[in-house]
C-alpha cells in the first residue's frame, strides 16, 4: 500500500542512475580505455559488473537500513507483530517486497544496457535480471537477519563503510581482479559480490558456461537461503523480546 504512493520516485532513480552511469562510462572514461578488457570493450565489461554492484547497494538499503528503521524508528514491525501475524510471516512478507524492488531495479538497469546495445536478446536480458536479483538476495537476507538485531543505525553505517564499499571496489566491478596481487585476488574470488559480478558479466558477454554459472548461482542461493533461515530466528527473538 505504501509503495503504491512512492513507486514513481524509485522508478525514476532506477532508470536515471544506470543511464547516467553508462553514459558517463561510454562517452567518458570508456573512450580512454583502448585495450579490450577480458575480450570486450570497457563499457561492455563494466556495465554488468555495475549491475551486480547496484544490486548489492539496493540490497543493503532495503535489507539493512529499512529493516532496522522498521523495528527501531518507524515501529512498523512491532505494530505488525501486535496482529495475528507471526514474526516469520512478517519477515517473509518483507523479503517478498525486497525481491520485487531488486527485480524492478535490475530490470530497469538491463533496459538501460539494452539501449546501449549491450544486451543481445530479450531472453538474455531476463536471465541477467534474475542473476542480479539473486545477487541482491544473497546480501539482503543475511543483512535483514542481522539488521533486525542492530541497536542503532550507526552500526549499519559502519558495515556499509568497512564491508560494502571495499566489496564494491575490489570485486571486479571496475577492473579485472586478475590485476590484484595474488592473495587479494584469491580473497576477491570468495566474496559474494565477485560471484554476482562474474555471473552477470559472463551472461552479458555470452561467455558463460554451465559449470561456473551453477557454482555462482549455488553460492549466491546458499547465502540467500541461509540468511532467510537465520532471519526467522532473529526476527522472532527481536519482535517477541
Amino acid at each position: 500500500m505504501r509503495y503504491r504512493r512512492t513507486w514513481q520516485g524509485t522508478i525514476v532513480v532506477s532508470v536515471a542512475n544506470p543511464i547516467l552511469f553508462l553514459l558517463a562510462i561510454g562517452a567518458g572514461l570508456g573512450t580512454l580505455v583502448q585495450e579490450p578488457v577480458e575480450g570486450a570493450s570497457y563499457l561492455a565489461f563494466f556495465a554488468p559488473g555495475l549491475l551486480a554492484a547496484a544490486a548489492l547497494q539496493n540490497a543493503f538499503v532495503e535489507g539493512g537500513f529499512v529493516v532496522n528503521s522498521a523495528l527501531r524508528r518507524e515501529r512498523i514491525y512491532p505494530t505488525a507483530a501486535a496482529t495475528p501475524l507471526e514474526p516469520g510471516e512478517i519477515f517473509a512478507g518483507h523479503l517478498i517486497f525486497i525481491t520485487l524492488r531488486l527485480f524492478i531495479s535490475a530490470g530497469a538497469f538491463v533496459v538501460a544496457m539494452a539501449l546501449f546495445g549491450l544486451i543481445e536478446s530479450v531472453a538474455v536480458g531476463v536471465v541477467i535480471t534474475l542473476a542480479a536479483t539473486l545477487t541482491g538476495l544473497a546480501f539482503a537476507t543475511p543483512l535483514a537477519a542481522w539488521a533486525v538485531t542492530a541497536r542503532d543505525i550507526s552500526q549499519i553505517n559502519t558495515v556499509f563503510r568497512f564491508v560494502v564499499m571495499p566489496l564494491y571496489l575490489f570485486s571486479g566491478t571496475f577492473f579485472s581482479i586478475a590485476q590484484l596481487p595474488e592473495p587479494l585476488e584469491t580473497l576477491a574470488r570468495i566474496t559474494p559480490l565477485w560471484h554476482g559480478v562474474d555471473l552477470c558479466r559472463t551472461l552479458a558477454l555470452g561467455t558463460a558456461s554451465l559449470g561456473p554459472s551453477l557454482v555462482h548461482a549455488g553460492y549466491l542461493a546458499g547465502l540467500a537461503i541461509a540468511g532467510a533461515l537465520i532471519g526467522r530466528v532473529t526476527f522472532r527473538r527481536s519482535l517477541h523480546a
